[in-house]
């Protein structure tokens, strides 16, 4: 299994419990994914993220054909941290580190994520014309998208 790996860092100028009332609610995975994939949470809104959470959303990444994906937050340490990871999905293996930091004039966020897909050389084929392209681009337009939702003052 190849393992792949992405890395981000953005500042943002929020105060830390900000930064994780935002990250840490499922219903505003939507507004920081691109439009086009159609992504849409489908459990019930839960009233503070903890670890066995549950969250099922469907999305649309390939020619609009629908797909459920299952995630469960395994690590919880507020405010500064939570991992998602993949239960039933596109993914073969899926794991998202979240972490929040504190520094001057706001919040220092990273994502760690590592992933692997199925489907042996064919699955390695698409991460190299397809699924890492797709996936730069959600995190860009997710870069840009907290850009516009908390501006620099």
């Amino acid at each position: 299994m190849k393992l792949y790996r992405l890395h981000y860092r953005q500042k943002l100028p929020v105060s830390l419990e900000e930064a994780w009332r935002f990250f840490s609610d499922p219903a505003n995975l939507a507004s920081i994914t691109p439009p086009g994939l159609g992504f849409v949470v489908t459990s019930p809104p839960q009233s503070a993220m903890y670890p066995g959470m549950i969250i099922s959303y469907r999305i649309r990444p390939l020619v609009n054909i629908p797909l459920a994906w299952v995630t469960e937050i395994t690590h919880v340490r507020q405010p500064t941290y939570f991992v998602d990871e993949q239960r039933a999905g596109p993914y073969r293996f899926w794991q998202h580190q979240h972490h929040f930091r504190a520094i001057p004039g706001g919040v220092e966020m990273e994502d760690l994520v590592h992933y692997a897909l199925p489907l042996g050389l064919l699955g390695n084929f698409l991460q190299r014309v397809a699924v890492g392209r797709q996936l730069e681009e959600i995190f860009s337009f997710r870069r840009h998208t907290l850009e516009s939702l908390f501006p620099v003052q």
